[in-house]
């Protein structure tokens, strides 16, 4: 859903079209400022699911242009049965930032038919809603996740992960539940954490011709098809996914990678780079449709250069420093490890 009203004398709002009342939006176009979120505006089509950027079960998906301090600050594909984003998009622009938040994790209250057009923590709703709690149906909660499952140590796994964001606010607005899912610990705080890490060394290198790093990058997850469910309403996927494009002005050529794991107990193995065109193939599995995530400029048979894998070894971290190393710039200029104390990515101490 978009939401949005005519800007009075002296208000700043990046909305390009407004809406009168509350409205779907059945594409990312309808929403410029959201819309830039991808490609030359070409968004992923899981067929069935989203076909040039239209949804084709609006009782079943929703496409959600994530506002927040009344900023679009990313994109979501949202699966209201399976509870869990069939994507996230978003636009890698400068240093990410370097800390985490104290921030209580938001839902969308659009989803639940509220006339609130930004995202919310439940506890600001029932104080919006005349202090009751409003029945929640089309969404992952906070009590999802303090529910257990026997067999597995879950997280609350972002798809646009925190660290990724270039400043504090859309550092918060990544803590979403709309853009979650049920993580299992292991993966999420080893080889995922380490192959996030990766990716943004690699999109350090993105430059437009104005010398600007600008690249865009979409994270997804395929629900499982097991009953393996959360509280009885989230469903646990069995593959996340991520991949990247971007134009390198210095070698003057468009570059893609991307990867790919199943969502079960870290083993000690890594994540290895992929081709853009391998990851559509695996996803031609899952789906058994042909799949596309990125505009026809992204290369599906060449990658970049892989990144040098996090030591495997316990407690053991390489050295170096530049291309080839597991360090990245941060915005003060320290290099840091990706497995430092607090971890390469923000999930990896998060229940």
């Amino acid at each position: 859903m978009c939401w949005g009203r005519r800007p009075e004398e002296g208000d700043v709002l990046p909305v390009s079209k407004f809406c009168l009342k509350m409205c779907w939006v059945e594409k990312f176009s309808d929403v410029p400022d959201c819309e830039k979120f991808f490609l030359e505006g070409t968004t992923p089509n899981p067929p069935g699911i989203l076909v040039d950027g239209t949804v084709q079960d609006q009782n079943h998906y929703k496409l959600i242009c994530q506002l927040y301090n009344n900023i679009y600050r990313f994109a979501t594909l949202y699966d209201t049965t399976n509870r869990i984003p069939v994507f996230s998009a978003y636009s890698f622009t400068d240093l990410p930032t370097d800390r985490r938040p104290s921030q209580p994790w938001m839902i969308e209250p659009q989803l639940e038919d509220k006339n609130i057009k930004e995202m919310k923590t439940q506890q600001e709703l029932k104080m919006l809603n005349n202090k009751t709690d409003i029945r929640v149906d089309h969404q992952a909660v906070d009590a999802d996740y303090s529910a257990t499952i026997s067999s597995m140590d879950l997280d609350r796994g972002h798809l646009f992960p925190c660290q990724a964001a270039p400043d504090d606010a859309t550092v918060r607005s990544t803590f979403t539940l709309t853009n979650a899912v049920p993580q299992e610990r292991g993966f999420n705080r080893g080889r995922w954490c380490k192959m996030e890490c990766k990716v943004r060394v690699a999109l350090m290198n993105c430059k437009n011709n104005n010398d600007k790093i600008e690249a865009y990058v979409v994270t997804g997850a395929v629900p499982n098809n097991n009953n393996v469910i959360l509280n009885n309403r989230v469903n646990i996927p069995y593959l996340l996914w991520t991949a990247y494009c971007c134009y390198n002005n210095k070698d003057k050529k468009w570059m893609a990678g991307a990867y790919w794991g199943e969502n079960k107990k870290d083993n000690g193995k890594i994540l290895n780079l992929e081709t853009l065109g391998a990851l559509e193939v695996k996803l031609k599995e899952s789906y058994n449709v042909d799949v596309k995530v990125f505009h026809d400029k992204c290369p599906r048979k060449v990658n970049v250069q892989q990144v040098e894998s996090v030591e495997e070894e316990p407690g053991k971290k390489r050295e170096g420093s530049g291309e080839g190393s597991n360090k990245m710039e941060r915005t003060t200029g320290e290099l840091k490890e990706c497995d430092d104390e607090d971890g390469c990515d923000c999930d990896c101490d998060e229940k």
